[in-house]
């Protein structure tokens, strides 16, 4: 089937997952909505946050996308579920990965660096619940300026690295031995991230699993491209111009009202 997988996030940040996706899937046709015009998301109302989703959700279906990527923790964990409801194809979201911390930490100490609404949503806390953290601290950090200097280029290192640092060292003096990234932009900084880190301190993301899960979604409403020919790979975005230090000359941007 050579309708496109679609994925939007609130900017570039889900191009991360667009790279792995691309790579997984070396046949499929893909549209990507940079909703840079209102980035960030972690920083809006619940009802803000649902509408933003749904709109671009909407915008994908007019391209006959035949499956939704929620490349954004901030989308997932506040409108996945009303999403879910009223759109019939298979949509998949992102959120941190806390069970799989959960199952690797030794010091019972997990750190997590996310946006706002995300750590603050019912979905987030729905997860902490369904699993066992008695035992264990969860130590959060709101990566405030994060995205939006992302989105700007990353144009200086030094100052990200110093950002990153107020964040890292709270939670590596508490002990953590995992660190969870609960934004896609996040991706973009890992190395910088890694950097600061002590070596015995695993950096877990969800990319993986959900580029597992969009392939057992396509075989499994057997809506995977056999086709060889004309691949496609188009970047929409609707605000102002966007930075090309994360897109590959392979992709095809433009300008679209959404």
């Amino acid at each position: 089937m050579k309708s496109p997988i679609g994925i939007f996030d609130s900017g570039i940040g889900g191009l991360s997952i667009l790279e792995k996706l691309k790579e997984k899937l070396p046949h499929e046709n893909f549209i990507y909505l940079a909703d840079n015009l209102n980035c960030p998301y972690g920083n809006k109302t619940k009802e803000e946050i649902f509408f933003l989703s749904h709109k671009n959700c909407k915008k994908l279906i007019e391209f006959n996308c035949k499956i939704i990527v929620i490349a954004c923790n901030t989308a997932t964990t506040n409108s996945i579920k009303k999403i879910r409801e009223i759109i019939s194809i298979p949509i998949i979201g992102i959120e941190p990965a806390i069970k799989p911390a959960i199952n690797y930490t030794k010091t019972k100490n997990i750190g997590i660096l996310a946006t706002e609404n995300t750590l603050t949503s019912k979905l987030f806390f729905k997860t902490l619940s369904e699993n066992k953290i008695d035992n264990i601290n969860i130590h959060e950090k709101i990566g405030y300026q994060l995205v939006n200097m992302i989105e700007e280029g990353l144009h200086s290192k030094s100052k990200i690295l110093k950002i990153l640092k107020s964040y890292l060292n709270p939670m590596i003096n508490e002990n953590i031995d995992c660190l969870l990234l609960g934004c896609t932009h996040y991706n973009h900084v890992i190395e910088m991230i890694k950097e600061l880190l002590p070596n015995d301190i695993k950096i877990l993301d969800t990319i993986d699993a959900v580029n597992r899960q969009v392939l057992n979604q396509l075989k499994s409403h057997d809506i995977l491209n056999i086709s060889t020919k004309n691949r496609y790979i188009k970047v929409f975005y609707n605000g102002s111009k966007l930075s090309k230090n994360f897109l590959k000359e392979s992709y095809d941007l433009n300008y679209l009202k959404f």
